[in-house]
């Protein structure tokens, strides 16, 4: 969900013109702020966040409308022994390209957003580990390849969300900003990271 919440900011920043034109920049604004509740919620302690609820496997065998689900719903978090660089930097990616477009919409809301994301970056850094070996249910379903890039592109978007430049030194300290690349995708945020830096220049 926080790739996808990324992603719909990411848009919303770059054809902000268009959606308003269309009278649908409200939809949007609604739509990542449906996520980012959600995203917070998950994160209402410091160095804990819950990534995953229910089990895959019972959740795959019952096609039916949430209501009426009776399966458990269990859930997993990743903290300072299970960590989940991968999932912590992505969360924190999403809430800081969330506030930047909540900032001229609902400052409040878009600080206390950049405030979590902030968080979750440290996290994300200080505890290093994927999310799958934390939350072993979620590899069943959606293995994850590595947490580097997602730090490199929670970091880009922490610094175009807040201008300090601690951000793009951790960029340059990274030592892998993923060199040429052809994909972009939720498992791999390189080339976004990039596009994110070279817009700097």
């Amino acid at each position: 969900m926080a790739f996808t919440i990324t992603m719909l900011s990411w848009s919303t920043l770059e054809f902000k013109n268009k959606l308003e034109e269309k009278n649908e920049l409200k939809n949007a604004l609604s739509a990542i702020k449906w996520g980012t509740d959600y995203l917070m919620k998950a994160h209402h302690q410091p160095n804990i966040l819950y990534g995953e609820i229910g089990d895959p496997d019972s959740d795959h065998q019952c096609w039916e409308r949430p209501e009426d689900m009776d399966t458990s719903r269990t859930s997993y978090k990743i903290d300072e022994q299970h960590p989940g660089s991968d999932l912590a930097a992505e969360t924190a990616a999403a809430l800081a390209a969330a506030s930047i477009v909540f900032r001229s919409v609902d400052h409040k809301y878009a600080s206390i957003m950049l405030s979590h994301a902030i968080h979750l970056f440290e996290f994300a850094k200080n505890y290093q580990g994927l999310y799958q070996n934390s939350m072993t249910p979620a590899a069943k379903v959606y293995s994850s390849s590595g947490y580097k890039d997602e730090l490199v592109w929670a970091a880009a978007w922490l610094h175009r969300a807040s201008k300090l430049k601690k951000y793009l030194d951790y960029i340059g300290g990274a030592g892998d900003t993923g060199g040429a690349r052809t994909s972009f995708s939720w498992d791999d945020k390189y080339v976004g990271a990039q596009i994110l830096v070279a817009k700097l220049l």
